[in-house]
């Protein structure tokens, strides 16, 4: 049976920020007119959790900062990555009332995608308890999201033979020492440099200055699988999807926006962004990278990856500066998911258990949606466009109720 209440409110839309990325509501701007702009207004839900931690953390974090409780990451997995079990504890969670009758929209940003996907898996394995299930999250929505991994960690620093090990003077190795300086000063800190490792008892007040010093000079942690560089390997996706994380859920309603700031070039199938892009300096480097990347130096091999590059579509090298295309669209190749990419031959009816694949979004980089609100068309319409499609997974979601 479908309540009142239910009908008449909107159910809320929880946002999971990427890698690095904890600013929050007010970086995200004012995109509320445009989300609620044919309905009542949706609550949004700025979920905060470890900007470097590896999925699992991250995805223990999102479930406890919603319901509350102290985050267990799970005995077997903290033995393994030698950190404590039990990390922060949330004495008022931000929806307590989550529940299989209570579900939630969920809006993912570059890791945050990911994020969402391993939370769906760690309550489909029971991590959470036996009264948690997946249909609790309602749909999930990402954008510029690597599912897959993305060539980008290389280029910063991760070993393309032997990850998780880093390069020395590696923009990688900086972002590990800025990570353990911010967890060191954290009590001083503001919640936008909050590095949520408590579980790893690295603040002033547990660890030495001693041992800051040892691990600046290399980083247990950031040189771990626990982290979310190695999460965004290749080698990581490949092992998430031989686990079986990934598959869709038939009572999830998903959609993934692709974002790529890159052409084909002369060069076959190898991609370069365009000229006028070269006004954001990063992204333009990167996407050029990213767009010739050699793919047969990395060891272990990457599944996708029979003998050589030459037998890979474009889309293994048109990206958005930071993700390849074909990471962006979904877990898993489309051989072996449910998906139905926007321009080809499509079913009008809007179903659960199936990844839809927005059609890219040209001349436009990681950044250009979100989470920067700049107030720009791209932006206005894809809030505006999001607000009518979880309508829409509402009113289907009444009409299977009522059936």
């Amino acid at each position: 049976m479908t309540t009142t209440e239910e009908v008449n409110e909107p159910i809320p839309l929880v946002v999971v920020q990427g890698f690095l990325s904890s600013a929050g509501a007010y970086f995200w701007g004012d995109f509320g007119d445009y989300l609620n702009k044919d309905g009542p207004r949706r609550r949004t839900i700025f979920v905060s959790v470890g900007p470097v931690s590896s999925l699992h953390d991250r995805a223990c974090e999102l479930y406890y900062a919603l319901m509350g409780g102290t985050a267990d990451y799970g005995a077997e997995h903290s033995k393994i990555h030698n950190h404590a079990r039990y990390g922060r504890h949330v004495e008022h969670g931000q929806y307590p009332e989550w529940s299989p009758n209570r579900p939630l929209h969920f809006l993912g940003h570059s890791m945050g995608g990911p994020t969402i996907i391993k939370l769906q898996s760690l309550i489909k394995q029971g991590h959470f308890g036996s009264e948690v299930h997946p249909r609790m999250i309602l749909s999930v929505n990402t954008i510029s999201a690597p599912f897959r991994g993305t060539q980008a960690v290389y280029l910063l620093g991760e070993r393309v033979d032997g990850a998780p090990a880093v390069r020395p003077l590696s923009v990688g190795a900086f972002v590990g020492r800025t990570a353990h300086i911010l967890s060191f000063l954290s009590p001083f800190l503001p919640p936008a440099l909050d590095m949520h490792a408590d579980c790893r008892s690295l603040t002033y007040r547990d660890a030495s200055l001693l041992s800051l010093l040892k691990q600046l000079w290399r980083s247990d942690w950031a040189e771990s699988r626990d982290v979310t560089p190695f999460d965004t390997t290749f080698q990581a996706a490949d092992e998430r999807e031989s686990d079986g994380e990934g598959y869709t859920e038939p009572e999830t309603f998903y959609r993934s926006h692709v974002a790529v700031m890159t052409r084909r070039n002369s060069l076959g199938n190898f991609h370069s962004p365009s000229m006028y892009r070269i006004t954001s300096p990063f992204m333009y480097f990167f996407a050029r990278r990213l767009g010739n990347f050699d793919f047969s130096t990395l060891r272990p091999r990457p599944s996708f990856l029979d003998h050589d590059s030459k037998s890979l579509g474009e889309e293994f090298w048109a990206n958005d500066g930071v993700v390849p295309v074909f990471s962006q669209w979904h877990p898993h190749p489309c051989s072996r998911t449910r998906c139905q990419h926007e321009g080809k031959k499509a079913n009008d009816v809007l179903e659960p258990g199936i990844w839809y694949v927005k059609s890219p979004e040209e001349d436009t980089h990681h950044l250009s949606i979100v989470p920067r609100w700049t107030a720009t068309d791209l932006q206005r319409r894809f809030w505006v466009d999001l607000g009518q499609w979880l309508t829409s997974v509402e009113g289907t979601r009444r009409k299977s109720n009522t059936v």
